[in-house]
């Protein structure tokens, strides 16, 4: 876990220090071991045949507290919703502000859903290579999906502290709705624990690993699999992408449903890049930076919140 930590810092560290210098091709870095990660992560369930028989459980299971753990996080931002519309002088509509799809958003949103085929489509491919039998070794004894790891977690903090963007825009936040973050983390963790308590074979700190992914399925799904095991792993994997999967569709549906806050919450981590085309069309542009400041906030806690709850 130390040397976990160690990477993501100084990866921070490294990138504030280079600020003046922004390195755009990390993006393209972290996206390629994202794609080497779960092609590993499909190779070991692919050489597993227990989980191969189980995968059609597993992906149901995933769906259950995917669902859940997002219906969890936006009824907590529909709570702290109502709170700053008590408190704000001038009541603002909980309608989406923007009442079509530019070219620009339609394109963004189908960038989106593309790169999820994508990482599926590695994470499909690894599992058909681990099926076929042709590897001449274990991959899972080596330390190849380790050192990948350490790698995209360096690389994670790199672009965080690399991105003198985000410190300047949370200055202009409101004050009660810079607590979102706390919100979303609060409401999902809540339903994962209930999950585990009544989900038969789970237990309370396997599905609040799962959950403390936070859509953020690529990181989460690796470190669950090293700390605990392929199977679980692939349930990570599964419950995050839909969780992603439900904010792009669904964001306008949530907006009615629970106020403008909620897909911002159910998008978890990935409301500063992914899912943020689709949160501006059906919460507003005003959203925009709370939006990204959501992201980065709950992206920073997940490597903390997954590994802890893997290590009780």
């Amino acid at each position: 876990m130390l040397i976990i930590f160690g990477f993501l810092f100084g990866g921070v560290l490294l990138g504030y220090l280079l600020r003046r210098y922004r390195v755009l091709w990390i993006g393209k870095v972290t996206t390629v071991l994202i794609w080497l990660l779960l092609f590993l992560l499909g190779v070991e369930v692919g050489c597993n045949d227990e989980l191969i028989r189980s995968l059609p459980t597993l992906g149901l299971e995933g769906l259950l507290i995917a669902v859940a753990c997002g219906l969890g996080s936006c009824l907590m931002a529909m709570l702290l919703w109502r709170i700053v519309r008590r408190k704000s002088r001038a009541a603002e509509s909980t309608e989406p502000a923007v009442s079509g799809d530019s070219a620009d958003t339609k394109a963004a949103k189908a960038g989106a859903l593309k790169d999820s085929l994508i990482i599926i489509g590695f994470f499909v491919a690894g599992i058909l290579l681990g099926v076929s039998g042709i590897l001449p070794f274990d991959l899972s004894k080596t330390n190849v999906a380790m050192w990948a790891l350490y790698a995209l977690i360096l690389s994670v903090g790199f672009s965080v502290g690399n991105n003198p963007d985000i410190l300047r825009e949370l200055k202009r936040l409101n004050p009660l709705l810079a607590l979102l973050p706390l919100m979303t983390i609060v409401g999902t963790l809540a339903v994962s624990c209930l999950l585990g308590l009544v989900l038969p074979g789970r237990s309370v700190a396997e599905t609040m690993a799962v959950g403390s992914g936070f859509a953020y399925y690529s990181l989460s799904s690796v470190l669950i699999t090293e700390y605990i095991g392929a199977e679980l792993g692939t349930v990570a994997l599964i419950s995050n992408i839909c969780r992603e999967f439900m904010t792009l569709v669904a964001a306008s549906l949530l907006v009615r449903r629970f106020g403008p806050l909620a897909p911002i919450s159910c998008g978890g981590a990935t409301t500063m890049d992914v899912t943020l085309p689709a949160i501006v069309h059906a919460s507003g542009e005003k959203y925009t930076v709370l939006s990204m400041f959501h992201g980065f906030a709950v992206d920073f806690c997940v490597p903390f919140l997954v590994t802890f709850f893997c290590s009780l």
